[in-house]
């Protein structure tokens, strides 16, 4: 049987947290409202993480920056790491790239 790694117990933890403390900013944002997080990316030092979203406005990129340094410190409250890691936060390339790979689909389709 494998062991479920550190890395991906990390990542999905990270993930919860941040989810949860921007549902709490997004009551005081309202640039934050429709934000969806698909996954976290975190580096194996911790130094620094990822942060994947379905997609970011300018409007959610600035107030994401804006408030950057408390979604690091609500991960730092609630999980027991050496370090807390930067966060960066970055469109999923797998939406893009899906959304782009449905379009030709939908082209090839209305070709026929």
């Amino acid at each position: 049987m494998h062991r479920y790694p550190r890395a991906a117990r990390v990542n999905e933890v990270l993930r919860e947290v941040l989810a949860e403390e921007l549902e709490r900013l997004s009551d005081a944002d309202d640039r934050l409202g429709l934000l969806t997080i698909t996954a976290v990316s975190c580096e194996p030092d911790l130094k620094r993480a990822k942060v994947l979203m379905a997609s970011i406005s300018e409007p959610a990129q600035e107030a994401l920056e804006e408030h950057r340094v408390r979604l690091q410190a609500a991960v730092g409250r609630q999980l027991r790491l050496k370090r807390t890691p930067q966060l960066s936060f970055v469109v999923d390339p797998a939406i893009t790239t899906g959304a782009r790979i449905e379009d030709i689909l939908r082209g090839l389709h209305d070709d026929d």
